[in-house]
């Protein structure tokens, strides 16, 4: 009793370590049937030229004719003419793998005999047709220790159900009297050589090309992709399916990801011929991968905001521009506090000419003379060039161009953590946290703290496949800030609410899309190209469905 109760212990101990060291895949290839037919064709293809290489042995052999008495012959100079494999299907077998399946099948041969019997000796030709040539070939799919996808043939057998044989030559007659003999030796010789040929097949061609499968790819100098099989490729009854580790990682050092991927349960479309599950553990993979590796720091200099914000006057501090409001209706209007107009220049119902001066106007003050407009906030056009120095900020925080005038000034933007998005029906987000750490550039080229800014914002992303690769962009919805440490005393963050969103929309944005625009490739096996794209939302993963094309080398 009790040894059995230790042997039901130790079974459970080790049923759980078994399911606690199960990993769930971050990333899903499904193949359908359309895309197993598709490879179906292209392997029976290289399978029938294969075939048509077939090398018979020579033939010989007695045997005894009716009256004629012992007969001696030979066959040789075997040649296969053709070997076709008209009719063929592949099935996926639950729990064991894929199994081909050929029929009607025939092949044609000839070459030359010769025959000897008392005095007499005599040679010819022939030729021989196999008919009703039927082949089942079971795939064994697995992986090896590199996390490579394997096949083998587990099973392969060949059986013909007609084999004809047709001697030409003075004494063809004879070979005719006893054809069954030689033709039962041909059926021998090629059900084991077919097999013989499909082993070969499968190693040599199928095996060589499913390594090419990139178990790890290198997106550039900072990060790389592990694709590696994180267990046997499953087959059910209507597709294949492969889970892959589908993690990130920093090519300096890589670490344990904090988390682990979710269960990843594709639905049952069969519309496209393959289909790829790309769950939120991967792309929040890539948020570690790139924030361990230093890639999400930013800086924002004068020389990159001339060079982003095209062709246009450049706005001098003095040429700074203040959004007005009448307190009386919703009307605003952007005006240079160096520029007069009638009315207040602004059509915001005050009938007095002004001069709306830089200096003197703080948030939330009434404009000299125009008690019903109202300075709502310091800001600048987004269209609009500007010199990013500290005379930008004095009108907000009138103590920084007196402690560095006029002096170049520089963000600097991080992540205090790796962004983390989701994905749902509706599409993928995230809420990153981004630290703005702002410099003065002094003249000996040294660096002055300033202020430091938290960004937080709504981020949303569009995703496509092009050219095997994962593609996308961002959009940036408001961006809110809070003042986190300053140098310079405080100021209220909402005065540079424009400013920040224009240096983050022509100088931030285009760089991290412009990055997403090259893409993450995709395990694609060597000439694979992709087309006809379905991409689809899901809650916790990406699907993404196409049409494959293979490309033969040339």
């Amino acid at each position: 009793m009790g040894v059995q109760s230790l042997v039901v212990a130790c079974g459970a101990v080790a049923l759980c370590l078994a399911l606690t060291t199960a990993t769930n895949p971050g990333f899903v290839v499904r193949i359908t049937q359309a895309g197993l037919d598709y490879a179906h064709q292209h392997g029976i293809t290289i399978l029938e030229k294969e075939l048509a290489q077939l090398k018979l042995p020579d033939m010989s052999g007695d045997s005894r004719v009716g009256r004629v008495g012992k007969v001696r012959y030979e066959l040789s100079r075997l040649r296969l003419r053709d070997f076709h494999l008209p009719y063929s299907r592949i099935t996926p077998i639950s729990n064991v793998g894929l199994q081909v399946s050929i029929s009607n099948a025939f092949a044609e041969l000839d070459g030359d005999w010769r025959v000897k019997f008392l005095f007499v000796r005599d040679h010819g030709s022939f030729d021989l047709k196999a008919e009703n040539v039927y082949i089942k070939i079971s795939l064994r799919l697995g992986s090896n220790a590199a996390g490579k996808p394997t096949v083998s043939t587990s099973e392969c057998s060949a059986r013909i159900s007609k084999v004809r044989v047709l001697f030409s030559g003075r004494l063809g007659w004879l070979y005719n009297l006893f054809h069954r003999a030689i033709e039962s030796r041909f059926r021998k010789i090629l059900e084991d050589k077919i097999c013989d040929i499909v082993d070969k097949s499968v190693q040599n061609e199928l095996q060589t090309y499913v390594q090419t499968l990139p178990v790890t790819a290198r997106i550039d100098a900072k990060t790389g992709i592990d694709y590696s099989l994180v267990a046997a490729p499953r087959a059910t009854a209507q597709f294949l399916d492969a889970g892959l580790k589908g993690e990130f990682y920093s090519l300096a050092h890589r670490s344990t990801v904090p988390f682990s991927p979710l269960p990843l349960a594709l639905p049952s479309d069969h519309d496209r011929m393959v289909y790829f599950g790309a769950s939120s553990y991967f792309f929040n993979t890539a948020g570690i991968a790139y924030h361990e590796a230093g890639a999400l720091v930013f800086e924002i200099t004068e020389d990159m905001v001339s060079g982003t914000s095209g062709t246009g006057l450049a706005l001098r501090p003095w040429k700074r521009f203040h959004l007005l409001r009448s307190s009386g209706s919703s009307q605003q209007s952007w005006r240079s506090p160096s520029e007069r107009a009638g009315g207040c220049g602004m059509g915001l119902g005050c009938q007095t000419r002004v001069c709306v001066g830089m200096r003197g106007l703080t948030m939330g003050s009434s404009v000299p003379h125009c008690p019903s407009v109202t300075v709502v906030s310091l800001q600048i056009p987004k269209d609009s060039r500007f010199s990013l120095d500290t005379s930008l900020f004095s009108a907000f925080i009138p103590q920084l161009e007196e402690m560095y005038p006029n002096m170049p000034v520089k963000f600097r933007l991080s992540t205090p953590t790796a962004p983390f998005l989701t994905i749902g029906p509706g599409g993928i987000s995230l809420n990153p946290i981004v630290e703005a750490q702002a410099y003065a550039i002094l003249p000996n080229s040294s660096l002055a703290p300033l202020f430091l800014l938290s960004l937080t914002g709504n981020v949303s992303a569009v995703i496509n496949v092009r050219s095997g690769r994962i593609v996308g962009s961002l959009d940036v919805g408001r961006i809110r800030l809070s003042l986190k440490d300053s140098a310079v005393g405080t100021f209220e963050v909402r005065t540079i609410q424009s400013l920040m969103n224009i240096l983050t929309s022509s100088s931030l944005l285009p760089r991290l899309n412009a990055r997403l625009d090259e893409g993450f490739p995709l395990p694609l096996l060597d000439r694979i190209q992709l087309s006809n794209i379905l991409v689809r939302f899901y809650q916790n993963f990406l699907l993404l469905g196409a049409d494959v094309h293979f490309q033969p080398r040339g």
